[in-house]
């Protein structure tokens, strides 16, 4: 077996790699560290396969922040992925929505604290942002209204101590793995180690996330995977396919919009954003899987996860308007998106004893013609034929604050 292997980021021993570059058998892969504006000294691993591209966050928690689906012309090949266009006449997948946040932020530049504890919005522009680890929901404040933990927790805003990258020139396997710390003096300690795999010409990729306990005392975590994809994949037509046992609204307004729940069009400005909540269907080994399919049904996504992992699905729906962040978040998770004291009270948090780990597993295929998009979908409504699919009709309150 002939493997290649870099080490890019290695803090216990202050070392990093600011620019590196491989190529062979058709793949590249990039190291760069970015300069200028709030994205000045963010470290970035672009990978691509030849046929699927994505853009790694080392410096944001080792997010996905870009990504495309399909073979690039060879004049592009050297250009960083967000200045990739793809022929408007080749079939192509770009993962990405237009936040009106300009990233990637630099994590010193994103005040957790701030706006009454939803200073992560300012840093929220990638396409899978983890959300997690102490809490990943709502901000939760004391009963002297001081903040307790920010939206959507701190994971996404630590930068890894430890990257590297291999190429296994014999079976074509590319795999990053990356270790990110969250921990704090007379509080938590935690480890989460990160694998990101694909292979030459997969119109794809396979990651697995494992967060392990290093604290003398038991912690509860959750997590959240955040995925989020917007125009031109989404558009007129667009629809998500989420496979249920039982449904529900998180808000009024979500309930109100219930019998369009599964239509992603882009809406008049002015309506709020919407959220609805799923115990998800799950094959007899937990796994399950839930897809984004465009308004052609020539292009999709099919998200797989575990149930017995992450047992719970948040499909989120941003009305705005384009330039203001239109977005449809697909989102499997340990828990729903509430306070962790809420979600903890349910029960919906992972205990872990000291040197314990836990283990989550996803996976993506993109999808770039009408006969992959139908036969996915015929797939993944028969292999969850036997669900139940009761449908709330107002919000839950084991399910919603």
């Amino acid at each position: 077996m002939t493997r290649t292997t870099m080490v890019l980021v290695d803090a216990a021993n202050q070392t990093a790699v600011n620019h590196w570059e491989f190529a062979e058998q058709g793949i590249r892969l990039v190291k760069r560290r970015l300069a200028g504006g709030v994205s000045d000294g963010v470290d970035v691993l672009e990978v691509d396969n030849g046929q699927f591209a994505m853009t790694i966050l080392l410096t944001r928690g080792m997010g996905i922040w870009r990504g495309r689906c399909g073979a690039m012309p060879l004049a592009q090949q050297t250009m960083p992925l967000a200045q990739q266009t793809m022929p408007p006449a080749q079939q192509s997948v770009h993962l990405a929505w237009a936040s009106p946040v300009q990233g990637p932020v630099h994590p010193s530049l994103v005040p957790l604290s701030g706006d009454g504890g939803l200073g992560w919005l300012y840093g929220f522009d990638e396409w899978l942002v983890r959300c997690g680890l102490e809490s990943n929901g709502s901000p939760q404040f004391n009963d002297h209204g001081g903040l307790v933990y920010p939206l959507h927790g701190q994971i996404a805003n630590i930068p890894a101590s430890y990257v590297e990258v291999s190429f296994d020139s014999d079976t074509g396997e590319i795999v990053v793995e990356g270790t990110v710390y969250e921990s704090r003096l007379f509080g938590k300690k935690l480890e989460m180690k990160v694998r990101y795999a694909t292979k030459v010409g997969e119109a794809g990729f396979r990651m697995r996330d494992t967060v392990t306990n290093l604290s003398a005392s038991p912690k509860e975590i959750v997590m959240l995977y955040h995925i989020n994809t917007g125009l031109p994949f989404l558009g007129k037509g667009a629809r998500a396919v989420v496979p249920f046992e039982v449904q529900a609204p998180r808000s009024p307004a979500a309930a109100v919009d219930l019998p369009q729940w599964d239509r992603i069009d882009p809406q008049p400005p002015g309506l709020e954003e919407v959220v609805f909540f799923f115990d998800p269907a799950a094959c007899a080994d937990g796994n399950s899987e839930v897809m984004l399919i465009n308004g052609s049904e020539e292009q999709g996504i099919v998200f797989g996860f575990n149930k017995k992992q992450l047992p719970c699905f948040s499909l989120w729906k941003s009305r705005l308007p384009e330039q203001d962040g239109y977005v449809v978040g697909v989102e499997p998770a340990t828990n729903f998106p509430n306070t962790t004291a809420f979600e903890s009270r349910h029960g919906r948090t992972v205990p872990l004893a000291p040197g314990q780990s836990q283990a989550f597993d996803l996976s993506f295929a993109f999808l770039q013609t009408g006969n992959e998009v139908a036969g996915a979908e015929q797939r993944i409504r028969e292999c969850h034929a036997t669900a139940a699919g009761t449908v709330f009709a107002e919000p839950c309150a084991e399910w919603s604050e």
